[in-house]
């Protein structure tokens, strides 16, 4: 499924779609993490905030997310005009209603990936030129629909 993350640092929230992520176990927490590309403003976005959300598609939503991949703009319609409903968590964090399932993370750790850090030839033939941020966050609540 399409992987969404949005983050709110009180002041703006911002989204991003995600191809690279996981879930599992960390620092004996059940955790969740997820890649973006440095250069992003999401990821500027993550590092002033305490947390952040990860919202699963179907493919009937690809198409807003795949227009949404690779923004870098700040623009302050985008939410507006993304075609999706903007919603706030218990703990205050945003997602959208359309998602068939919603993560909500609070940011544990989060580490640039240099390009000698790739050890896969086809990942570092395709992406190690980039500089990438992981992210990984315990997992706060799971909501399913």
């Amino acid at each position: 499924d399409q992987m969404m993350i949005t983050v709110s640092n009180g002041q703006e929230t911002d989204f991003a779609t995600l191809s690279s992520g996981g879930v599992g176990y960390a620092f004996s927490k059940p955790v969740a993490f997820c890649i973006t590309e440095s250069g992003k403003h999401i990821a500027s976005l993550i590092e002033s905030a305490s947390s952040y959300t990860l919202s699963f598609y179907t493919e009937a939503y690809r198409d807003v997310l795949d227009k949404n991949k690779d923004n870098r703009s700040k623009d302050p319609d985008r939410i507006q005009n993304s075609g999706l409903t903007l919603i706030t968590t218990s703990n205050g964090n945003k997602a959208f209603s359309e998602a068939w399932m919603i993560i909500e993370c609070r940011k544990m750790v989060s580490q640039s990936l240099i390009p000698e850090a790739l050890h896969d030839s086809q990942a570092k033939e395709k992406w190690g030129t980039q500089l990438h941020k992981m992210y990984i966050g315990e997992i706060l609540n799971v909501w399913v629909k």
